[in-house]
């Protein structure tokens, strides 16, 4: 007689069932999500240091970068 696949030979496991998975994955969002913060806190800055001229060129004002620069880092 032939054995049936579900028949407990699969040795691959889920994720749920593997210990420490899910906190090595929010480890990585952790970090994911603060890099993010960290470089739209950069860009930003970097915008509101930008010379009139130059905002002018990618059309926005002074009051437009000073508007985006004031943002908290983890607004969008």
């Amino acid at each position: 007689m032939a054995q049936s696949m579900d028949d407990g030979m699969n040795t691959r496991t889920d994720a749920r069932e593997r210990p420490g998975q899910g906190i090595g994955n929010a480890v990585v969002a952790l970090f994911d999500t603060v890099a993010t913060w960290n470089e739209r806190r950069r860009q930003r800055r970097a915008l509101e240091a930008l010379p009139d001229h130059l905002l002018q060129d990618i059309g926005l004002s002074r009051a437009d970068a000073v508007t985006e620069a004031d943002k908290p880092f983890w607004q969008g």
